[in-house]
């Protein structure tokens, strides 16, 4: 197990240049695709739900909660602001009358018809500056990393 950790040499492990890598990677990409969100007047988890929500016939708040990692009490009060912006709507389930979905309204359509390709555009100028082999190496580190944890 190796020896205690200490207030003196936990800051010294070898994992620690990795994960402040990781953290400063994980927020400048955050800022950098919130910034995209905000020409489209959303949130970035807005924008995460809306995305989600795109080319589907709608979601549970259980299946919208597990593509995007949003907690359920985080995730109603984010569906209701989209409501308010008359982008989403809830509707029953048509298969089981106990289940909410949620749905692209008209207008949430048309948004991610024009804002998805446009986000995707945006991030993929970042994305680019790495080679194609690049992206493939930090894809299965990220991976593996991911798999680490869970």
């Amino acid at each position: 197990m190796g020896a205690r950790l200490t207030s003196k040499n936990a800051a010294r492990q070898d994992f620690m240049p990795l994960m402040r890598a990781l953290v400063r990677a994980y927020q400048g990409f955050a800022a950098y695709a919130a910034d995209g969100h905000r020409i489209a007047g959303l949130t970035a988890p807005q924008a995460d739900v809306i995305f989600v929500l795109g080319n589907t016939g709608g979601m549970t708040f259980r299946e919208i909660g597990e593509h995007t990692l949003i907690s359920k009490g985080t995730l109603t009060g984010i569906v209701d602001r989209l409501e308010g912006k008359r982008l989403v709507r809830r509707v029953t389930s048509p298969t089981d009358q106990r289940c909410t979905q949620v749905q692209l309204s008209d207008s949430g359509g048309r948004l991610f018809e024009q804002h998805f390709p446009r986000q995707v555009d945006y991030l993929k100028q970042r994305f680019d500056r790495l080679s194609k082999t690049e992206r493939a190496e930090a894809a299965r580190l990220l991976e593996k990393l991911a798999a680490a944890f869970w």
